[in-house]
């Protein structure tokens, strides 16, 4: 074979493949929709008096609530999501923090997920208030992704009363980040040409999995944004991050090759209780354990028999909302086993502790038929 180098040809081949996953990538047509400070608006279309004001809705402070969401004239203040109510409070000595109204907020999500509807079947929700939508089949507007978004928008605040932001692009990664681009009602468009460049200018604290931690350890091997990330190898990347090093090497790319999942499966099952004073040591904290486990067994016995109880898990997050979380497969679901975790949970820190959780990794019996099924035929 003429011109054929047998030391070049694995590169070639990895090359090719790269080639036809961003082919196939391209003719996605992917929107990220993201309600804007979901519960607040909400509050805010139902009592116009609060849309003038700084507003949270949160737990109170003074039972050590945390804020759930806020408004833009709250996070004018530095109040954000996850902040206790107190801490809040002080930044903001006028904020005014409601409590939910799930049933409110489940109420307007289904309205939403009923505009979605009209115009792809292929929706995956990650939350009450944003979904990925899949329209590369839509027929509606000449197939035209942007214009899907822009009516879906119009929709919301026409129908509802209440604003979405959307990001439009040819997979999810790229669509998430788009959706929070130009908040709030906003909308951003990245087209398969301007992927590599966007791209590249994106700075690594952008990518889904980059923590603060990760963000800082990048920061100090000189790794600030994507086009610095290409600068390294697959083998560099792995052996700096282990498996999320792939990853991030693909995400520096423009590439994510995860399809927009219709339905998805519960990964877990927990309850969890943050107490109104700091649990101050390891018997005080285990001495909550069994009423927390008769509200998961609970839990667990009105699950749907597709599912079967895995790994237990114990999750502790300490005074200072740090947090960590111990599990182990193989381990059971009684008492004994919960104290274990609990304990080696604790260990980590020697805090006082605010919140205990309590749960099992699920298995899905279905996945597992079906895969069965496949093999029988």
């Amino acid at each position: 074979m003429r011109g054929y180098d047998a030391a070049r040809a694995p590169l070639f081949w990895a090359f090719f493949r790269l080639m036809v996953k961003l082919q196939v990538m391209s003719s996605r047509k992917i929107i990220h929709v993201d309600c804007d400070c979901f519960y607040a608006a909400i509050e805010m279309r139902d009592d116009p008096r609060l849309a003038s004001q700084p507003l949270a809705v949160g737990g109170s402070a003074d039972r050590r609530g945390v804020i759930a969401t806020c408004n833009y004239e709250a996070r004018a203040f530095g109040v954000h999501s996850a902040m206790p109510s107190r801490q809040a409070l002080k930044l903001c000595p006028d904020l005014v923090i409601v409590k939910p109204r799930m049933e409110a907020y489940k109420a307007v999500s289904q309205q939403i997920h009923g505009i979605f509807a009209d115009y792809t079947e292929i929706i995956e929700p990650l939350s009450l208030d944003e979904a990925y939508l899949d329209v590369s089949a839509s027929p509606h507007f000449a197939g035209s992704a942007t214009r899907i978004a822009q009516e879906i928008q119009r929709r919301v605040a026409r129908e509802l009363h209440i604003t979405v932001s959307a990001g439009v692009a040819s997979n999810k990664f790229l669509a998430k980040i788009a959706s929070d681009w130009k908040k709030p009602n906003g909308l951003f468009v990245i087209t398969p040409a301007q992927v590599d460049d966007f791209v590249q200018a994106l700075p690594v604290k952008k990518l889904h999995g980059v923590g603060k931690v990760t963000a800082e350890r990048m920061a100090r091997l000189g790794i600030h944004t994507c086009a610095d990330l290409r600068e390294r190898s697959q083998l560099v990347l792995a052996r700096e991050f282990g498996s999320f090093g792939e990853r991030l090497w693909g995400l520096a790319r423009g590439i994510d090759e995860r399809a927009v999942q219709v339905e998805s499966r519960r990964q877990s099952l927990s309850v969890e209780h943050t107490y109104d004073q700091d649990l101050p040591d390891l018997s005080a904290c285990l001495a909550h354990l069994p009423a927390l486990l008769t509200e998961l067994g609970g839990r667990l016995q009105r699950l749907e028999h597709s599912y079967r109880a895995g790994k237990p898990f114990v999750k502790l997050k300490f005074h200072d909302f740090t947090q960590t979380t111990v599990e182990q497969a193989g381990a059971g679901h009684a008492l004994d086993s919960y104290q274990l975790l609990l304990s080696a949970a604790f260990a980590r820190a020697h805090k006082p502790v605010r919140l205990i959780g309590v749960g099992v990794r699920l298995l899905d019996l279905r996945a597992s038929h079906e895969q069965l099924e496949l093999f029988v035929r």
